[in-house]
């Protein structure tokens, strides 16, 4: 029997699955805090342990993702806002970046001082079509040339230009990766070099420099930010399910909302979004959340009129609570309950936000009526009793004055067991298990 441990470092917790490969069936699992204040080995060294305890596992292989330290912080640079940096920014996006700043046109002496000002980790530097305006880009990649910039570069827009900008950001010592163009057509969104890239930077230059722990161990280990992770195991999920799907994952700081499409051939005549359509999406409400950004949800929730004024002040009080002390645990059925109704508020706001396009940036929004599984994630589902967890989830599909057109027959399912994240970790190097795991956890009926 062949096993994996697979392990994602999370802001607040480190959780952990031990994988058989061969069955591709979950054998154990086991959660430790991150230990972020010290040296984040020790809480996953702890959370392996704890999780294999009692297995004859031996010496197996660790495929870790992580978000601890704030994750990867991504700036784009762009050509036009509504075109290149909008296609650029879904990238960012897909690619489990939280992206921090925007910014289009060429960069001049403030933009350049609010490019530093956000602090990215990277930067993607797209602009023009293959064949198309290459003077914003080359401006753009003197400018930060000629900056002295350190912060690592993707380089992803016009190819024609591609390999000489490259080359103008290199000998100014600037760390740059090429990819390719993210728009490489009107209407055409490429991400999938692009997001390899930034993996790959962000693997090899972030992971190490947030300091998360002593040595290189930590740095060895980790394969992807937890965002990118979860977004390819919801990808093999969708292809394994053969259809459209949804994730809302419900976290402490922020509301992830992922989805997965069917083609549309109607997306590529007039109508089409300039900036293309990202069928394997995700998007980011850093506004709702169940502990740090519980006040959000309340306030979006009374913008939404998803709550009175009155109703809003009353589930203020508990919002702050949670605000002050990420820690919080529910003591008993009224606390519970809290969380629950702050929990169904957070996902239906983050749904309609992604549903109509707010969130993606796509003025046509994004049709979910067609998907066929709600998978809802995050801890505040995962530990909460089967019938909160439903209601949570029946609250989005019931959300009828949402402005949006809600799937016609989605089955909810929770990620109990936490497995969207280790089966994207294992797609790669063992897809059969990867999608044997997601299949048997989460679409089996």
């Amino acid at each position: 029997m062949r096993y994996a441990v697979c392990a994602d470092v999370g802001s607040t917790y480190t959780k952990v699955a031990v994988v058989d490969l061969d069955a591709g069936a979950l054998v154990a699992s086991a959660s430790a805090p991150t230990t972020v204040g010290t040296d984040v080995l020790h809480g996953l060294d702890a959370a392996v342990a704890a999780a294999t305890a009692g297995l004859a596992v031996g010496r197996v292989p660790w495929y870790v993702c992580s978000s601890a330290g704030g994750g990867l912080r991504l700036a784009v640079v762009g050509y036009e806002r509504l075109v290149t940096a909008q296609a650029g920014r879904r990238v960012g996006l897909s690619a489990g970046a939280d992206v921090v700043h925007v910014a289009a046109g060429r960069l001049g002496a403030a933009e350049l001082a609010g490019l530093r000002a956000a602090r990215p980790d990277v930067v993607l530097l797209v602009g023009g079509t293959d064949g198309g305006d290459a003077e914003t880009l080359t401006h753009n990649a003197t400018r930060l040339a000629r900056a002295r910039w350190r912060v690592p570069v993707v380089l992803a827009g016009n190819a024609d230009v591609r390999d000489d900008l490259h080359g103008v950001l290199a000998g100014a010592r600037v760390p740059v990766t090429a990819a390719d163009n993210v728009l490489p057509r009107i209407g055409v969104l490429a991400p999938a070099s692009a997001r390899a890239a930034i993996r790959e930077v962000f693997l090899r230059h972030v992971i190490g420099g947030k300091r998360l722990s002593r040595g290189s161990r930590f740095a060895r280990l980790v394969r992807a930010a937890t965002p990118d992770a979860v977004l390819t195991g919801v990808e093999v999920l969708a292809d394994t399910l053969g259809g459209d799907l949804v994730v809302v994952d419900v976290g402490g700081a922020t509301t992830d909302v992922y989805s997965v499409l069917t083609p549309d051939e109607r997306a590529t005549g007039p109508g089409r979004e300039v900036a293309g359509s990202l069928w394997r999406a995700r998007t980011v409400e850093g506004d709702l959340g169940m502990r740090w950004s519980a006040p959000g949800v309340v306030r979006a929730a009374v913008e939404e009129r998803l709550l009175t004024d009155g109703q809003g002040d009353d589930l203020a009080a508990g919002a702050a609570v949670r605000a002050g002390d990420p820690g919080f645990l529910p003591a008993g059925a009224a606390e519970r309950a809290v969380d629950a109704r702050i929990a169904a508020l957070a996902a239906t706001v983050a749904l309609r936000r992604h549903a109509r396009g707010a969130a993606t940036g796509e003025r046509a929004g994004r049709d979910l009526r067609d998907v066929r599984l709600l998978v809802g994630s995050g801890g505040v589902l995962r530990h909460a009793a089967p019938a909160d967890a439903a209601g949570v989830l029946g609250a989005v599909l019931a959300d009828y004055a949402g402005g949006w057109p809600l799937p016609r027959a989605a089955r909810p399912v929770v990620d109990v067991d936490y497995v969207l994240a280790a089966g994207g970790l294992l797609a790669a190097e063992h897809p059969a298990a990867a999608g044997a795991l997601l299949r048997r956890h989460l679409a089996t009926d």
